[in-house]
Protein backbone atom coordinates (compact mmCIF):
# COMPACT_ATOMS: atom_id res chain seq x y z
CA UNK A 1 0.00 0.00 0.00
CA UNK A 2 1.37 3.23 -1.23
CA UNK A 3 1.64 6.28 1.33
CA UNK A 4 -1.25 7.84 -0.48
CA UNK A 5 -3.43 5.20 0.29
CA UNK A 6 -2.59 5.08 3.71
CA UNK A 7 -4.83 7.74 5.29
CA UNK A 8 -7.98 9.18 5.02
CA UNK A 9 -6.88 12.90 4.22
CA UNK A 10 -10.46 14.04 3.91
CA UNK A 11 -11.15 13.32 7.67
CA UNK A 12 -7.75 13.77 9.04
CA UNK A 13 -6.50 16.75 7.52
CA UNK A 14 -9.37 19.05 8.02
CA UNK A 15 -9.33 17.89 12.22
CA UNK A 16 -5.73 18.27 12.32
CA UNK A 17 -6.82 21.91 10.93
CA UNK A 18 -9.40 22.66 13.43
CA UNK A 19 -7.16 21.44 16.27
CA UNK A 20 -4.26 23.85 15.37
CA UNK A 21 -6.75 26.50 14.65
CA UNK A 22 -8.67 26.19 17.56
CA UNK A 23 -5.43 26.14 19.53
CA UNK A 24 -3.66 29.56 18.48
CA UNK A 25 -5.78 32.12 19.75
CA UNK A 26 -6.08 30.27 23.01
CA UNK A 27 -2.23 29.97 22.89
CA UNK A 28 -1.79 33.77 22.47
CA UNK A 29 -4.42 34.85 24.90
CA UNK A 30 -4.73 32.21 27.55
CA UNK A 31 -6.16 33.75 30.14
CA UNK A 32 -8.88 35.64 28.44
CA UNK A 33 -9.33 32.64 26.93
CA UNK A 34 -9.51 30.40 29.94
CA UNK A 35 -11.91 33.39 31.61
CA UNK A 36 -14.07 33.30 28.57
CA UNK A 37 -14.64 29.19 28.60
CA UNK A 38 -15.05 29.27 32.28
CA UNK A 39 -17.53 31.65 32.13
CA UNK A 40 -19.48 29.41 29.43
CA UNK A 41 -19.02 26.43 31.34
CA UNK A 42 -20.41 27.79 34.43
CA UNK A 43 -23.35 28.93 32.66
CA UNK A 44 -23.29 25.46 31.18
CA UNK A 45 -23.37 23.88 35.40
CA UNK A 46 -26.23 26.62 36.62
CA UNK A 47 -28.25 25.49 33.95
CA UNK A 48 -27.63 22.06 32.40
CA UNK A 49 -26.29 20.55 35.17
CA UNK A 50 -29.46 18.34 35.79
CA UNK A 51 -29.15 16.75 32.30
CA UNK A 52 -25.68 15.98 32.80
CA UNK A 53 -26.54 13.93 36.20
CA UNK A 54 -29.70 12.43 34.23
CA UNK A 55 -27.16 11.27 31.27
CA UNK A 56 -24.97 9.04 33.79
CA UNK A 57 -28.11 7.38 34.76
CA UNK A 58 -29.78 6.99 31.91
CA UNK A 59 -26.02 5.83 30.30
CA UNK A 60 -26.02 2.79 33.51
CA UNK A 61 -29.84 2.00 32.73
CA UNK A 62 -28.89 1.44 28.92
CA UNK A 63 -25.84 -0.84 29.65
CA UNK A 64 -27.71 -3.11 31.96
CA UNK A 65 -31.13 -3.32 29.50
CA UNK A 66 -28.65 -4.66 27.12
CA UNK A 67 -26.45 -6.44 28.72
CA UNK A 68 -28.94 -8.43 30.47
CA UNK A 69 -32.07 -8.57 27.87
CA UNK A 70 -31.52 -10.84 24.64
CA UNK A 71 -29.02 -8.53 22.90
CA UNK A 72 -26.41 -9.06 25.39
CA UNK A 73 -25.65 -12.82 24.30
CA UNK A 74 -24.79 -11.32 21.20
CA UNK A 75 -21.89 -12.57 19.88
CA UNK A 76 -19.04 -10.06 18.06
CA UNK A 77 -17.88 -12.06 15.56
CA UNK A 78 -18.06 -15.53 14.51
CA UNK A 79 -20.09 -16.93 17.63
CA UNK A 80 -17.79 -20.40 17.38
CA UNK A 81 -14.44 -18.57 17.61
CA UNK A 82 -12.62 -18.11 20.53
CA UNK A 83 -12.45 -14.39 22.62
CA UNK A 84 -9.35 -12.66 21.30
CA UNK A 85 -8.02 -12.14 24.81
CA UNK A 86 -8.42 -14.14 27.78
CA UNK A 87 -10.14 -12.34 30.64
CA UNK A 88 -7.63 -11.11 32.60
CA UNK A 89 -5.60 -10.00 29.50
CA UNK A 90 -9.00 -8.50 28.10
CA UNK A 91 -9.87 -6.49 31.78
CA UNK A 92 -6.24 -5.23 31.98
CA UNK A 93 -6.14 -3.63 28.76
CA UNK A 94 -9.83 -1.58 29.72
CA UNK A 95 -8.02 -0.87 33.24
CA UNK A 96 -5.12 0.80 31.28
CA UNK A 97 -6.93 2.55 28.32
CA UNK A 98 -9.79 3.38 30.49
CA UNK A 99 -8.31 4.24 33.99
CA UNK A 100 -4.05 4.35 34.06
CA UNK A 101 -2.66 7.65 33.42
CA UNK A 102 -5.56 9.62 35.59
CA UNK A 103 -6.21 7.54 38.36
CA UNK A 104 -2.35 8.22 39.06
CA UNK A 105 -2.68 12.05 39.19
CA UNK A 106 -6.16 12.20 40.66
CA UNK A 107 -5.81 9.25 43.07
CA UNK A 108 -3.78 10.67 46.15
CA UNK A 109 -5.28 13.69 46.20
CA UNK A 110 -8.68 14.41 44.20
CA UNK A 111 -10.26 14.28 48.28
CA UNK A 112 -8.62 17.47 48.73
CA UNK A 113 -10.95 19.30 46.45
CA UNK A 114 -14.12 18.16 48.42
CA UNK A 115 -11.94 18.42 51.73
CA UNK A 116 -11.29 22.56 50.55
CA UNK A 117 -14.89 22.96 49.36
CA UNK A 118 -17.40 20.38 51.12
CA UNK A 119 -20.89 19.74 49.94
CA UNK A 120 -23.56 22.47 51.80
CA UNK A 121 -23.60 22.18 55.41
CA UNK A 122 -20.56 20.57 55.96
CA UNK A 123 -17.13 22.44 57.31
CA UNK A 124 -13.98 22.27 55.12
CA UNK A 125 -10.86 19.93 56.63
CA UNK A 126 -13.68 18.09 59.01
CA UNK A 127 -13.27 14.55 59.41
CA UNK A 128 -17.15 14.54 57.39
CA UNK A 129 -15.57 16.61 54.42
CA UNK A 130 -12.68 14.26 54.07
CA UNK A 131 -14.85 11.15 54.20
CA UNK A 132 -17.13 12.90 51.34
CA UNK A 133 -13.77 13.65 49.67
CA UNK A 134 -12.18 10.30 48.74
CA UNK A 135 -16.11 8.31 48.82
CA UNK A 136 -16.45 11.43 45.90
CA UNK A 137 -12.99 10.41 44.02
CA UNK A 138 -14.64 6.77 44.56
CA UNK A 139 -17.88 8.14 42.79
CA UNK A 140 -15.84 9.43 39.77
CA UNK A 141 -14.57 6.41 38.80
CA UNK A 142 -17.55 4.63 39.31
CA UNK A 143 -20.63 3.35 36.70
CA UNK A 144 -21.70 6.40 34.90
CA UNK A 145 -18.34 6.91 33.79
CA UNK A 146 -17.52 3.28 32.58
CA UNK A 147 -20.77 3.00 31.09
CA UNK A 148 -19.82 6.70 29.39
CA UNK A 149 -16.51 5.45 27.86
CA UNK A 150 -18.65 2.28 26.90
CA UNK A 151 -21.75 2.25 25.30
CA UNK A 152 -21.00 3.56 21.41
CA UNK A 153 -19.17 0.31 21.69
CA UNK A 154 -22.06 -1.91 20.71
CA UNK A 155 -22.55 -0.53 17.57
CA UNK A 156 -18.85 -0.21 16.39
CA UNK A 157 -18.23 -4.02 17.47
CA UNK A 158 -21.04 -5.14 15.36
CA UNK A 159 -20.37 -3.15 12.14
CA UNK A 160 -16.86 -4.05 12.67
CA UNK A 161 -16.88 -8.31 13.45
CA UNK A 162 -20.36 -9.27 12.32
CA UNK A 163 -21.21 -6.79 9.61
CA UNK A 164 -17.17 -7.01 8.38
CA UNK A 165 -18.02 -3.04 7.23
CA UNK A 166 -13.86 -2.05 6.05
CA UNK A 167 -14.44 0.98 7.85
CA UNK A 168 -13.85 1.62 11.54
CA UNK A 169 -15.86 4.70 12.00
CA UNK A 170 -18.71 6.49 13.67
CA UNK A 171 -21.02 7.03 10.41
CA UNK A 172 -20.55 3.65 9.70
CA UNK A 173 -22.64 2.96 12.48
CA UNK A 174 -24.98 5.30 11.89
CA UNK A 175 -25.92 4.00 8.05
CA UNK A 176 -28.90 1.47 9.63
CA UNK A 177 -30.30 5.02 10.49
CA UNK A 178 -29.54 7.86 8.15
CA UNK A 179 -28.96 5.80 5.08
CA UNK A 180 -26.08 5.83 2.30
CA UNK A 181 -26.36 9.18 1.47
CA UNK A 182 -25.63 10.80 4.63
CA UNK A 183 -23.03 8.24 5.57
CA UNK A 184 -21.28 8.57 2.43
CA UNK A 185 -21.70 12.55 1.96
CA UNK A 186 -20.73 15.65 4.08
CA UNK A 187 -22.89 14.33 6.81
CA UNK A 188 -20.73 11.07 7.84
CA UNK A 189 -17.39 13.25 7.46
CA UNK A 190 -18.68 15.65 9.64
CA UNK A 191 -19.48 12.85 12.60
CA UNK A 192 -16.02 11.65 11.79
CA UNK A 193 -14.47 14.90 11.82
CA UNK A 194 -16.23 15.15 15.92
CA UNK A 195 -14.51 11.92 16.78
CA UNK A 196 -10.87 12.96 15.31
CA UNK A 197 -11.20 16.59 16.58
CA UNK A 198 -12.34 15.78 20.04
CA UNK A 199 -9.92 12.63 20.41
CA UNK A 200 -6.42 15.50 18.90
CA UNK A 201 -7.45 17.78 21.44
CA UNK A 202 -7.63 15.66 24.27
CA UNK A 203 -4.89 13.59 23.80
CA UNK A 204 -3.04 16.42 23.54
CA UNK A 205 -4.23 17.64 27.13
CA UNK A 206 -3.44 14.01 28.41
CA UNK A 207 0.08 14.29 27.44
CA UNK A 208 0.93 17.96 28.44
CA UNK A 209 -1.33 17.07 32.15
CA UNK A 210 0.28 13.40 32.34
CA UNK A 211 4.00 14.93 32.06
CA UNK A 212 4.16 17.04 35.67
CA UNK A 213 3.39 13.43 37.23
CA UNK A 214 6.85 11.99 35.80
CA UNK A 215 8.86 15.46 36.43
CA UNK A 216 7.70 16.35 39.95
CA UNK A 217 8.50 12.73 40.92
CA UNK A 218 11.83 13.39 38.96
CA UNK A 219 12.62 16.53 40.50
CA UNK A 220 11.97 15.16 44.17
CA UNK A 221 14.47 12.47 43.65
CA UNK A 222 17.63 14.45 42.04
CA UNK A 223 16.93 17.87 43.95
CA UNK A 224 16.11 19.91 40.98
CA UNK A 225 13.74 22.22 39.91
CA UNK A 226 11.36 21.38 37.33
CA UNK A 227 12.57 22.89 33.63
CA UNK A 228 10.83 23.14 30.55
CA UNK A 229 14.23 20.92 29.51
CA UNK A 230 13.17 18.10 31.78
CA UNK A 231 9.76 18.20 30.40
CA UNK A 232 11.09 17.31 26.95
CA UNK A 233 13.10 14.73 27.66
CA UNK A 234 10.26 13.21 30.04
CA UNK A 235 8.18 13.60 26.89
CA UNK A 236 10.86 12.29 24.01
CA UNK A 237 10.94 9.29 26.44
CA UNK A 238 7.55 8.57 26.57
CA UNK A 239 6.25 9.11 23.40
CA UNK A 240 9.47 6.85 22.16
CA UNK A 241 7.46 4.02 24.40
CA UNK A 242 3.82 4.60 23.41
CA UNK A 243 4.95 4.67 19.85
CA UNK A 244 6.67 2.11 20.32
CA UNK A 245 4.22 -0.08 21.91
CA UNK A 246 1.65 1.29 19.39
CA UNK A 247 3.86 0.16 16.50
CA UNK A 248 4.33 -3.53 17.28
CA UNK A 249 0.74 -3.72 17.90
CA UNK A 250 -1.94 -4.40 20.76
CA UNK A 251 -0.03 -8.23 21.13
CA UNK A 252 3.18 -7.28 22.11
CA UNK A 253 2.70 -4.04 22.74
CA UNK A 254 -0.36 -2.90 24.58
CA UNK A 255 -1.30 -5.84 26.36
CA UNK A 256 2.02 -7.00 27.19
CA UNK A 257 2.60 -3.53 28.78
CA UNK A 258 -1.15 -3.68 30.49
CA UNK A 259 -0.73 -6.92 32.23
CA UNK A 260 2.65 -6.55 33.06
CA UNK A 261 1.58 -3.04 35.20
CA UNK A 262 -1.46 -4.75 36.76
CA UNK A 263 1.20 -6.67 38.47
CA UNK A 264 3.68 -3.68 39.48
CA UNK A 265 0.65 -1.61 40.28
CA UNK A 266 -0.49 -4.48 43.05
CA UNK A 267 3.38 -4.63 44.64
CA UNK A 268 3.56 -1.07 44.25
CA UNK A 269 -0.39 -1.10 46.79
CA UNK A 270 1.12 -4.12 49.19
CA UNK A 271 4.53 -2.32 49.62
CA UNK A 272 2.21 1.02 50.46
CA UNK A 273 -0.03 -0.96 53.18
CA UNK A 274 2.81 -2.63 54.29
CA UNK A 275 5.58 0.00 54.96
CA UNK A 276 2.80 2.67 55.53
CA UNK A 277 -0.29 3.30 57.66
CA UNK A 278 -1.88 -0.49 56.26
CA UNK A 279 -4.48 -0.68 59.18
CA UNK A 280 -5.40 2.79 58.69
CA UNK A 281 -5.28 2.78 55.35
CA UNK A 282 -7.88 -0.69 55.22
CA UNK A 283 -10.22 1.22 57.89
CA UNK A 284 -10.44 4.44 55.68
CA UNK A 285 -11.00 2.38 52.68
CA UNK A 286 -14.01 0.30 54.66
CA UNK A 287 -15.50 3.82 55.52
CA UNK A 288 -15.05 5.41 52.23
CA UNK A 289 -16.70 2.35 50.53
CA UNK A 290 -19.39 2.38 52.88
CA UNK A 291 -20.00 6.14 52.68
CA UNK A 292 -20.06 6.08 48.92
CA UNK A 293 -22.70 3.13 48.56
CA UNK A 294 -24.78 5.21 51.30
CA UNK A 295 -24.65 8.54 49.66
CA UNK A 296 -24.12 7.20 45.56
CA UNK A 297 -27.80 8.54 44.59
CA UNK A 298 -26.59 11.57 46.50
CA UNK A 299 -23.59 11.91 44.68
CA UNK A 300 -25.44 10.68 41.41
CA UNK A 301 -27.79 13.08 41.32
CA UNK A 302 -28.28 15.91 43.26
CA UNK A 303 -27.99 19.34 42.38
CA UNK A 304 -28.61 21.79 45.54
CA UNK A 305 -31.44 23.45 44.40
CA UNK A 306 -32.20 24.50 47.87
CA UNK A 307 -28.72 25.93 48.62
CA UNK A 308 -28.04 29.13 46.58
CA UNK A 309 -24.48 30.06 47.34
CA UNK A 310 -22.02 29.38 44.76
CA UNK A 311 -21.94 25.83 43.32
CA UNK A 312 -19.68 23.39 45.60
CA UNK A 313 -16.24 21.32 44.31
CA UNK A 314 -18.96 18.23 44.16
CA UNK A 315 -21.81 19.86 41.96
CA UNK A 316 -19.43 21.66 39.42
CA UNK A 317 -17.04 19.09 39.03
CA UNK A 318 -19.40 16.14 38.45
CA UNK A 319 -20.67 18.14 35.64
CA UNK A 320 -17.10 18.75 34.21
CA UNK A 321 -15.96 15.14 34.79
CA UNK A 322 -18.83 13.89 33.40
CA UNK A 323 -18.75 16.07 30.22
CA UNK A 324 -14.59 15.78 29.92
CA UNK A 325 -15.24 11.46 29.98
CA UNK A 326 -17.95 12.54 27.41
CA UNK A 327 -15.32 13.65 24.86
CA UNK A 328 -13.59 10.39 25.15
CA UNK A 329 -16.55 8.12 24.80
CA UNK A 330 -16.19 7.08 21.47
CA UNK A 331 -11.86 6.64 21.48
CA UNK A 332 -12.57 4.28 24.24
CA UNK A 333 -15.80 2.40 22.52
CA UNK A 334 -13.89 2.31 19.18
CA UNK A 335 -10.77 0.64 21.19
CA UNK A 336 -13.00 -1.48 22.85
CA UNK A 337 -14.95 -2.56 20.00
CA UNK A 338 -11.78 -3.49 18.03
CA UNK A 339 -10.19 -5.49 20.98
CA UNK A 340 -13.47 -7.61 21.60
CA UNK A 341 -14.07 -9.60 18.90
CA UNK A 342 -15.53 -13.02 20.56
CA UNK A 343 -16.84 -11.24 23.22
CA UNK A 344 -20.71 -11.02 23.32
CA UNK A 345 -22.10 -7.33 24.50
CA UNK A 346 -22.89 -8.38 28.32
CA UNK A 347 -19.22 -9.62 28.44
CA UNK A 348 -17.89 -6.02 26.97
CA UNK A 349 -20.29 -4.31 28.96
CA UNK A 350 -19.94 -5.67 31.68
CA UNK A 351 -16.24 -6.26 31.96
CA UNK A 352 -15.86 -2.31 31.07
CA UNK A 353 -18.55 -1.34 34.35
CA UNK A 354 -16.76 -3.94 36.71
CA UNK A 355 -12.97 -4.33 36.26
CA UNK A 356 -11.88 -0.37 35.76
CA UNK A 357 -14.61 0.09 38.80
CA UNK A 358 -12.81 -2.44 41.18
CA UNK A 359 -9.36 -1.09 40.14
CA UNK A 360 -9.99 2.37 40.75
CA UNK A 361 -11.84 1.84 44.17
CA UNK A 362 -8.98 0.33 45.53
CA UNK A 363 -6.47 2.60 43.83
CA UNK A 364 -8.30 5.70 45.77
CA UNK A 365 -8.76 3.57 48.46
CA UNK A 366 -5.06 2.86 48.93
CA UNK A 367 -3.39 6.29 47.15
CA UNK A 368 -6.11 8.61 49.06
CA UNK A 369 -5.91 6.55 52.13
CA UNK A 370 -2.01 7.23 52.27
CA UNK A 371 -2.54 10.88 52.01
CA UNK A 372 -5.55 11.54 54.57
CA UNK A 373 -3.06 9.68 57.10
CA UNK A 374 -0.56 11.65 56.47
CA UNK A 375 -2.64 14.74 56.87
CA UNK A 376 -4.27 14.16 59.59
CA UNK A 377 -0.81 12.81 61.14
CA UNK A 378 0.43 16.11 60.37
CA UNK A 379 3.22 15.05 58.79
CA UNK A 380 2.55 17.35 55.43
CA UNK A 381 0.13 20.70 54.96
CA UNK A 382 -1.40 18.64 52.14
CA UNK A 383 -4.34 20.73 51.63
CA UNK A 384 -2.38 24.28 51.87
CA UNK A 385 0.01 22.45 48.98
CA UNK A 386 -3.66 21.80 46.51
CA UNK A 387 -4.91 24.94 46.91
CA UNK A 388 -1.76 26.75 46.13
CA UNK A 389 -1.85 24.82 42.95
CA UNK A 390 1.16 22.68 44.01
CA UNK A 391 -1.06 19.26 43.62
CA UNK A 392 1.64 17.24 41.96
CA UNK A 393 4.39 18.55 43.66
CA UNK A 394 2.35 16.80 46.92
CA UNK A 395 2.26 13.59 45.20
CA UNK A 396 6.41 12.91 46.35
CA UNK A 397 5.96 14.91 49.44
CA UNK A 398 3.39 12.21 50.46
CA UNK A 399 5.37 9.25 49.00
CA UNK A 400 8.66 10.51 50.53
CA UNK A 401 7.08 10.15 53.99
CA UNK A 402 7.44 6.16 53.93
CA UNK A 403 10.38 4.01 54.66
CA UNK A 404 12.48 3.52 51.74
CA UNK A 405 10.53 6.77 49.89
CA UNK A 406 12.74 6.60 47.46
CA UNK A 407 12.08 3.14 46.20
CA UNK A 408 7.83 4.41 46.05
CA UNK A 409 8.56 7.37 43.90
CA UNK A 410 10.88 4.72 41.67
CA UNK A 411 7.74 2.47 41.37
CA UNK A 412 5.23 5.27 41.19
CA UNK A 413 6.92 6.95 38.52
CA UNK A 414 7.61 3.62 37.06
CA UNK A 415 3.61 2.76 36.98
CA UNK A 416 2.74 6.30 35.75
CA UNK A 417 4.97 6.07 32.95
CA UNK A 418 3.65 2.42 31.63
CA UNK A 419 -0.33 3.68 32.79
CA UNK A 420 0.64 6.51 30.66
CA UNK A 421 2.04 4.94 27.71
CA UNK A 422 -0.68 2.71 27.76
CA UNK A 423 -3.62 5.46 27.48
CA UNK A 424 -1.21 7.46 24.55
CA UNK A 425 -0.81 3.99 22.46
CA UNK A 426 -4.01 3.21 22.30
CA UNK A 427 -5.29 6.30 21.47
CA UNK A 428 -2.38 6.29 18.44
CA UNK A 429 -3.97 3.14 17.57
CA UNK A 430 -7.16 3.86 17.72
CA UNK A 431 -6.99 6.74 15.87
CA UNK A 432 -4.56 5.41 13.27
CA UNK A 433 -7.29 2.37 12.59
CA UNK A 434 -9.80 5.05 12.67
CA UNK A 435 -8.45 6.98 9.60
CA UNK A 436 -6.66 4.06 8.20
CA UNK A 437 -7.94 3.07 4.28
CA UNK A 438 -7.23 -0.73 5.04
CA UNK A 439 -9.88 -2.92 6.33
CA UNK A 440 -10.65 -3.01 9.52
CA UNK A 441 -12.18 -5.79 9.68
CA UNK A 442 -9.26 -7.87 8.51
CA UNK A 443 -6.24 -5.87 9.36
CA UNK A 444 -4.53 -3.94 11.68
CA UNK A 445 -3.69 -0.32 10.76
CA UNK A 446 -0.49 0.50 9.35
CA UNK A 447 2.56 1.00 11.93
CA UNK A 448 3.87 3.74 9.80
CA UNK A 449 0.58 5.57 10.00
CA UNK A 450 0.28 5.28 14.14
CA UNK A 451 4.10 6.51 14.60
CA UNK A 452 2.73 9.39 11.99
CA UNK A 453 -0.95 9.86 14.34
CA UNK A 454 2.25 9.75 17.73
CA UNK A 455 4.08 12.32 16.11
CA UNK A 456 1.38 14.67 15.18
CA UNK A 457 -0.36 14.55 19.12
CA UNK A 458 3.27 15.22 20.61
CA UNK A 459 3.66 17.73 18.53
CA UNK A 460 0.44 19.75 19.34
CA UNK A 461 1.17 19.41 23.18
CA UNK A 462 4.86 20.32 23.17
CA UNK A 463 3.58 23.14 21.21
CA UNK A 464 0.78 24.17 23.35
CA UNK A 465 3.24 23.04 26.92
CA UNK A 466 5.37 25.77 25.34
CA UNK A 467 3.53 28.70 24.65
CA UNK A 468 0.09 28.32 26.55
CA UNK A 469 -2.89 27.00 25.89
CA UNK A 470 -3.60 23.56 27.35
CA UNK A 471 -5.66 24.90 30.20
CA UNK A 472 -8.40 26.32 27.64
CA UNK A 473 -8.19 23.14 25.53
CA UNK A 474 -9.22 21.09 28.67
CA UNK A 475 -12.01 23.16 28.98
CA UNK A 476 -12.97 23.04 25.53
CA UNK A 477 -12.53 19.61 25.06
CA UNK A 478 -14.97 19.13 28.03
CA UNK A 479 -17.82 21.46 26.19
CA UNK A 480 -16.83 19.23 23.10
CA UNK A 481 -19.16 16.42 25.43
CA UNK A 482 -22.27 18.12 24.29
CA UNK A 483 -22.73 17.01 20.89
CA UNK A 484 -21.13 13.67 21.94
CA UNK A 485 -24.02 13.06 24.77
CA UNK A 486 -26.90 13.11 21.52
CA UNK A 487 -24.48 10.86 19.09
CA UNK A 488 -24.44 8.85 22.08
CA UNK A 489 -28.10 7.66 22.45
CA UNK A 490 -27.96 7.84 18.62
CA UNK A 491 -26.00 5.13 18.29
CA UNK A 492 -27.26 3.10 21.48
CA UNK A 493 -30.81 3.10 18.80
CA UNK A 494 -28.38 2.04 15.94
CA UNK A 495 -26.83 -1.16 17.74
CA UNK A 496 -30.48 -2.08 18.60
CA UNK A 497 -32.12 -1.28 14.89
CA UNK A 498 -29.44 -3.47 13.72
CA UNK A 499 -29.49 -6.50 15.91
CA UNK A 500 -33.29 -6.79 15.56
CA UNK A 501 -32.88 -6.47 11.73
CA UNK A 502 -30.54 -8.77 11.76
CA UNK A 503 -32.47 -11.08 14.44
CA UNK A 504 -28.64 -11.53 15.51
CA UNK A 505 -29.70 -12.75 19.66
CA UNK A 506 -30.98 -16.13 17.22
CA UNK A 507 -28.40 -16.35 14.99
CA UNK A 508 -25.24 -14.78 16.15
CA UNK A 509 -24.95 -16.28 19.70
CA UNK A 510 -23.23 -18.90 21.13
CA UNK A 511 -24.76 -22.70 21.65
CA UNK A 512 -25.13 -24.21 24.37
CA UNK A 513 -23.91 -27.99 25.19
CA UNK A 514 -26.79 -29.45 24.64
CA UNK A 515 -28.20 -27.66 20.98
CA UNK A 516 -24.52 -28.76 20.28
CA UNK A 517 -25.27 -32.02 21.21
CA UNK A 518 -28.77 -32.19 19.35
CA UNK A 519 -27.23 -30.38 16.24
CA UNK A 520 -24.46 -33.46 16.15
CA UNK A 521 -27.30 -35.87 16.15
CA UNK A 522 -29.65 -34.34 13.70
CA UNK A 523 -26.57 -34.23 11.55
Amino acid sequence: MNGKNLIDYKIFMPSLLIVVLISIPFALYEAQSLEMLNAIFDYIVEVFSWGYLWYGVLLVAAALYLSFSKYGQVVLGDPKQKPRFTLFEYASILIAMGVGSTIMRTGMLQWTSVANNPPAGVAPGSAEAILWGNSYSMFLWSFQVFAIFVMIAPAMGYILHVKKRPLMRISEACRVLFGDRFTDGWGGRVLDMLFLVSILAGAAVTLGLGAPIITHNLSYLLDMDVTFTMTIIVTIVWVALFSLSAYVGIEKGIKRLSTWNMYLAGILAVFILIAGPGVFILNYFTDSVWFLLSNYFSFSLNTDSVHQGQASHIQSNTVFWFAYSATWAMLHSVFAAKISRGRTIKEMILTYLLAPTAISWLATGVLGGLGVDRYLEGDLSILQLVENNERMAAIPEILGTLPFGSVAIVIFIIVALIFLTTTLDSTTYTVAAYTSTRDMSKFEPPKTLRVIIAGVITAVALILMRIGGLPPLEVISGLMGLPVIVLQFVLIYAAKRMMDKDEAWVYNVRKSSSEKEQNYHSA
